[in-house]
């Protein structure tokens, strides 16, 4: 399974994939907005941190513009997934991406009929937003489930990127549905290195050891 962070933040994304199990990042325009930073320049930093795919959202909602936008953005860097809202001009602009050999991440997938339209279209990417999607009283979950019978039943390449991730909870559950990716915000993939088990087992075997007197060095 494939872990994405979803972030804007270069110093935490930096930090994180120092640890080697950062396999890409994706960015929103809520996360842009809120960097203050001007989109290009972020898009092609992460890029230079991160070797695989950083989505990258367009701002257009007609066809033209999605196009003219994917374009650009694919442009900045060979690791650039472009990010479009599952729409009608959104998918239609997936297909044409598709056919150019640019990657895409179709996003705001809260339906499996939804999914297999994306992948129809050719999308190299579908997010699920389930935590969306428990907040509405449903259950989001199932989604991922249902999205990868489909996908199994007719062989579709489409990766099933589970999105708007809440807890560790989550990304365990995404990975036992059968989710390709998660993107995960940085405090919950923090969240994944931890158990309470293992902070207290660790302190019993430092304490034991501290007792012989011994040093491995």
């Amino acid at each position: 399974m494939q872990l994405f962070l979803d972030s804007t933040d270069v110093a935490v994304i930096k930090d994180l994939a120092a640890t080697g199990l950062v396999d890409g990042v994706t960015t929103n325009p809520s996360l842009i907005a809120k960097s203050g930073r001007n989109m290009l320049e972020v898009i092609a930093e992460i890029c230079g941190l991160v070797e695989g795919p950083v989505s990258a959202e367009v701002a257009a909602t007609d066809l033209d513009g999605m196009l003219a936008e994917g374009r650009k953005l694919a442009g900045v860097s060979e690791n650039v997934t472009v990010k479009v809202p599952l729409t009608r001009a959104g998918l239609m602009a997936t297909q044409v991406f598709s056919s150019e050999g640019i990657k895409t991440n179709v996003t705001l997938c809260f339906s499996a009929a939804q999914a297999l339209l994306a992948a129809k279209s050719g999308a190299t990417f579908i997010s699920p937003f389930i935590g969306r999607l428990d907040d509405h009283g449903a259950d989001g979950m199932s989604l991922i489930h249902d999205i990868r019978t489909i996908y199994d039943n007719y062989g579709y390449e489409t990766e099933i990127l589970a999105a708007s991730i809440r807890t560790s909870g989550h990304v365990a559950q995404a990975a036992v549905a059968g989710a390709d990716c998660a993107t995960i915000p940085p405090a919950t993939f923090e969240e994944l290195f931890k158990h309470p088990l293992t902070e207290k087992g660790l302190q019993q075997f430092l304490a034991d050891w501290a007792k012989t007197g011994q040093s491995i060095l």
